[in-house]
């Protein structure tokens, strides 16, 4: 890329937001860093996706009748492979030998020496000591359920898995994201496997109307409680859900109904066991990851990539690559992004100023790989889609990298589940300021695209509460048949569908929702641990209850399907632009415009309105869609597709064009202009 050319994209960056233009210099540096970058990595002799191969060099391969195994070891003074093979002793015929300066160590086996099945490890000499490892690149790490130790497994099926599908054919530009986690998914207590994941819940993900699945802990990972995010082997599916081929099947199946698959992806650390980890692979500290301090993430208890070494970047980008070809994955949700972009990792502190993205606290190093991981999954990928889960809002993050950003095409609305939480806690509901709820629900970048959500798997996990828990609390386990009466549960479902709906509408450019909130599981998420018995009674989604006729699940299952389709139809996220209408704090409605139609919602807790008026494009309404339908478990207050016609005012010296409604308590309904 030419200077002039980089002039180009600072100048886009700051014609968005000119409240950049005090940082021009670093967003220059930023983006000629990266392009620097990118010619040291390739030598400029070949193209990224070639640079991020390093899954089909290291590792064990099978090729031209032999076995080819390959390990980077810098310190290491000998390795060996041991296992089923060699009876887990060293032996001659099964050691490593050092093929070069770097640190690449290598060793050709007959074909007859492994069969698939075998469990194997590393054995690591090196001049302080010596451990056992799993290899960095392997792509199958099973656990004994007897004595609980992990292992490498050669996987070498006599057939492979035949794709029935092709990948993602366009990108999802206004995605509606079902966020979901395979052991936890299925209803019997214990770990669920992606065989029952693809034939039970696919299913219903389509019928409810979204259109990506996020898959969590798809990277093997040593504590099952760490819902995946303490990841060991980073090209291991992780074999406690089934097999490789059961995922594909399952990414298969998700691709003939539709829907795009997306994984969760851990760049931002990685868990520190050593012997199933990366943590001292080679009897150092720093081989992967920063040495000293800076290498360990005390919040997390986790070990923190050292994103300047040219062997990480090989590595995490060759990770990249392998997923979406491997197992055809349509993009990735990047995990933990703000603790890798600062070197703090963000912690405590508020970004309330643009200096705050610019201080000598930002890691350029995890920056610049960030950019060089979106360029290099967009051209593997032209159809993927990434997603940063950043909470402070860095300028930049999701903007196109032709437009002078780091490439993302979406970044989650982060701040959105902490206020409604806020909301639902700690004010009344007379107290909600209706005024501050829009700021809160449409403050975001122009510039970028953002996927909107109510609550996500944070807000579920043991020591907090969902929504609909907080709302209704005990009452969910007595009160949630169809012909109870119970006024808390009325709230609280009412609130619920307001809540969720209102986020849905006013979202940039998509939604996410995680598995079981949308029909108001009533349960948090709590994995198997000492602390519970090591109980698998919280780690499962009760489906029963949406299905069952008899209880009030199956309304907000029912409710959350129609505001998906519905949204859908009108092609809602498609039309970015907002505009409020109408805002009155103290009779908590708000009136806003979207794709050429007319949301109008009353919070208030016990006011029904007969006849609220406001003013509005003059025309005949009609209404086609309500909150408060019987089949959503409402009161039915308001009559389906009735029409409103718009009235003249000139009391104010000034033609005015009106519109009057029921607006009732705890009610949302949308007019459609004819």
């Amino acid at each position: 890329m030419m200077p002039n050319d980089i002039d180009t994209l600072v100048t886009s960056l700051l014609e968005n937001d000119p409240y950049l233009i005090p940082f021009e210099n670093d967003i220059r540096h930023r983006i000629t860093q990266s392009r620097t970058l990118e010619k040291t990595l390739t030598g400029e002799e070949m193209t990224l996706a070639g640079f991020a191969a390093g899954h089909a060099y290291f590792g064990l391969h099978a090729i031209g009748g032999n076995w080819i195994f390959r390990e980077w070891a810098p310190n290491a003074s000998a390795l060996f492979l041991v296992g089923d093979m060699s009876a887990w002793q060293e032996k001659k015929q099964f050691a490593l030998e050092r093929v070069d300066d770097h640190g690449i160590w290598e060793i050709c086996l007959p074909e007859n020496a492994l069969s698939h099945g075998d469990l194997y490890r590393l054995r690591i000499h090196w001049p302080e000591g010596e451990g056992d490892r799993i290899p960095a690149y392997a792509r199958r790490v099973v656990q004994d359920p007897d004595t609980l130790i992990f292992n490498a497994q050669v996987w070498e099926p006599p057939s492979g898995y035949r794709w029935q599908t092709p990948s993602l054919q366009s990108r999802c530009h206004t995605p509606l994201i079902y966020e979901a986690h395979v052991g936890m998914a299925q209803e019997d207590e214990g770990v669920g496997s992606f065989k029952a994941f693809s034939d039970n819940i696919l299913p219903r993900i389509f019928n409810a109307g979204y259109t990506v699945l996020q898959l969590m802990a798809i990277q093997e990972h040593p504590y099952y409680g760490s819902f995946g995010y303490q990841v060991s082997s980073f090209f291991a599916a992780s074999s406690r859900f089934g097999t490789p081929e059961d995922l594909k099947e399952l990414v298969d199946h998700a691709h003939s109904l539709g829907l795009a698959v997306i994984m969760d992806l851990v760049h931002s650390h990685a868990a520190s066991n050593e012997v199933e980890g990366l943590s001292r692979f080679d009897g150092t500290p720093y081989q992967y990851f920063h040495n000293g301090p800076r290498g360990f993430h005390q919040a997390w208890d986790s070990r923190c990539f050292d994103y300047g070494k040219p062997e990480v970047l090989h590595f995490l980008l060759s990770n990249c690559r392998f997923w979406l070809e491997e197992y055809r994955f349509d993009g990735f949700r990047f995990d933990g992004i703000t603790s890798m972009l600062y070197r703090d990792h963000g912690l405590g502190r508020p970004f309330t100023s643009y200096e705050h993205y610019f201080s000598n606290n930002v890691d350029m190093e995890a920056l610049t790989y960030l950019s060089l991981a979106n360029q290099l999954i967009h051209d593997v990928h032209p159809n993927a889609i990434t997603i940063a889960e950043d909470m402070s809002g860095m300028p930049g993050l999701a903007m196109p990298q032709d437009k002078g950003g780091m490439g993302f095409d979406f970044r989650l609305a982060m701040g959105l589940p902490d206020y409604w939480i806020k909301l639902v806690k700690d004010c009344k509901d007379e107290d909600w300021p209706t005024g501050n709820l829009w700021f809160e629900l449409t403050n975001r970048r122009k510039d970028e695209k953002t996927i909107g959500y109510a609550e996500s798997h944070d807000q579920a996990m043991v020591g907090d509460k969902t929504l609909i828990f907080r709302l209704i609390d005990s009452d969910m386990y007595t009160c949630m048949h169809v012909h109870d009466q119970n006024l808390r549960v009325d709230r609280g479902m009412a609130l619920h569908k307001l809540i969720r709906f209102i986020t849905l509408v006013t979202a940039g450019h998509g939604y996410l929702n995680f598995m079981g909130n949308e029909f108001g599981h009533p349960e948090w998420i709590d994995f198997p641990r000492e602390g519970n018995n090591w109980s698998y009674h919280y780690a499962r989604r009760q489906w029963h209850l949406a299905d069952s006729p008899d209880l009030k699940y199956r309304f907000l299952a029912a409710f959350d399907r129609d505001m998906l389709s519905w949204a859908g139809k009108v092609h809602l996220l498609d039309h970015s632009g907002i505009r409020l209408i109408y805002e009155y704090n103290d009779d908590k409605i708000l009136v806003f415009e979207r794709a050429g139609l007319v949301f109008a919602f009353n919070f208030h807790p016990g006011r029904s309105y007969a006849d609220y008026c406001f003013e509005i494009t003059p025309g005949k309404y009609k209404m086609i869609f309500n909150t408060d339908a019987l089949e959503y478990g409402g009161h039915g207050r308001l009559s389906r597709g009735q029409t409103h016609f718009t009235m003249t005012d000139t009391a104010s010296g000034q033609m005015k064009h009106m519109i009057c409604l029921y607006l009732p308590s705890r009610t949302a309904l949308v007019l459609e202009r004819d």
